[in-house]
């Protein structure tokens, strides 16, 4: 029999009841004016969120993972370049590159951060890396700096794969802001979610932005003037319009997240086996997941520990990028990326989300609490 749901993974219903009814009064004017492709909140979203951002361009595509694919196209990236990614990350990073027609080229994590080895960096460039994707995973700024100084002495780009990022701050300023192009997704559940999918595309390249809004639209600004082989991939205007009510509330709402993760911090504070998130200096975490590691006993028997308790969590992600069937062709091996492998067996995400009750939040770290406590 499985148990009642006492403290569930998301909460979409919950944290968007508070706006619900703002949400449906643009959905209704959408629906009005009938203009679901190009529609009028869609400039206004992509010069909102430009404006949060501080970035000159922001073009909505139709998902994520269609913004990293064009990013890489309107940056000139294809066959027989190399491309630098984390071995821990969600596969879109690895896959959009491949799509590209380049190669993904595997860098170790941090063991603190989970975000990309800088040190690593430096020792897998060569004239073939013509980007470096800098994944802010978990809501947690790469280190951007170090990132820039390497790419930039190697003539390669910066892309920032800000899927989990949304209002994330390094050194002051926003992720999104940082490199030679940004790429987010609006699937529902992130830190800025739509009410299916949808993407962007940040840059503050006047080229790079134009290549990026042909390429989206079957390779023309013009209708049935196609000067590019490109897609069809645009953020349609019901989605546009959810979102620019919810960018309102982003900050709030990321302040909520960082509340939640103090007072996770401060329950597992002590606790042997939990290593809780680090947060690097300079940067403002937003934790679109809340990640910690179990170093003590079975990850895996916690996990169902919890939900026997009716507590929902997740893994991000279970098998790194090397061992996946799908990048087989890539000839990495077990024991390639160590740190990677050793952070993937013992991760574990928690229940995160604005709505979070701090009841919730005691039930879930007092379970956990007990489990270490009797079980390691």
């Amino acid at each position: 029999m499985t148990p009642a749901v006492a403290v569930p993974f998301v909460d979409l219903k919950v944290q968007d009841e508070p706006i619900r009814q703002e949400i449906e009064h643009e959905i209704r004017q959408v629906l009005r004016d009938s203009q679901f492709v190009f529609g009028p909140h869609v400039d206004r979203f992509e010069r909102a969120f430009g404006a949060f951002l501080g970035a000159k361009h922001v073009i909505g595509v139709a998902n994520g993972t269609d913004a990293l694919l064009l990013a890489l196209k309107a940056l000139g990236i294809g066959s027989g370049d190399d491309v630098l990614i984390p071995a821990n990350t969600f596969f879109a990073s690895a896959e959009a590159v491949i799509h590209a027609g380049a190669r993904p080229v595997l860098a170790d994590i941090d063991p603190h951060t989970y975000n990309i080895d800088v040190k690593q960096i430096e020792m897998l460039m060569t004239p073939k890396v013509k980007a470096i994707i800098a994944v802010h995973l978990y809501g947690q700024p790469a280190d951007l700096s170090p990132i820039m100084q390497v790419a930039r002495r190697w003539g390669a780009y910066v892309i920032e794969d800000a899927a989990q990022a949304h209002g994330a701050e390094y050194q002051g300023r926003r992720t999104g802001s940082w490199g030679d192009v940004a790429c987010f997704s609006f699937y529902p559940s992130k830190n800025l979610g739509a009410y299916g999918d949808g993407g962007a595309v940040v840059t503050n390249d006047d080229e790079t932005a134009l290549r990026v809004r042909k390429l989206s639209n079957h390779g023309g600004i013009v209708k049935y003037d196609h000067e590019m082989v490109g897609w069809n991939s645009r953020l349609d205007t019901l989605q546009a319009a959810i979102l620019l009510v919810k960018l309102n509330y982003l900050d709030e709402r990321n302040r909520m997240r960082q509340a939640h993760a103090r007072s996770y911090y401060e329950m597992f504070s002590g606790v042997p086996g939990i290593v809780t998130p680090t947060v690097v200096k300079g940067a403002k975490h937003v934790y679109h997941l809340y990640v910690v590691r179990i170093e003590r006993g079975s990850r895996d028997a916690l996990r169902e520990y919890l939900q026997d308790q009716g507590v929902q969590t997740s893994i991000h992600y279970p098998t790194p990028l090397h061992l996946l069937a799908a990048l087989r062709d890539l000839e990495y091996r077990q024991g390639d990326f160590p740190v990677a492998e050793q952070c993937s067996a013992g991760v574990l995400s928690l229940p995160m989300y604005p709505g979070l009750g701090t009841d919730q939040i005691e039930f879930v770290a007092n379970h956990v609490q007990s489990y270490m406590k009797t079980h390691t």
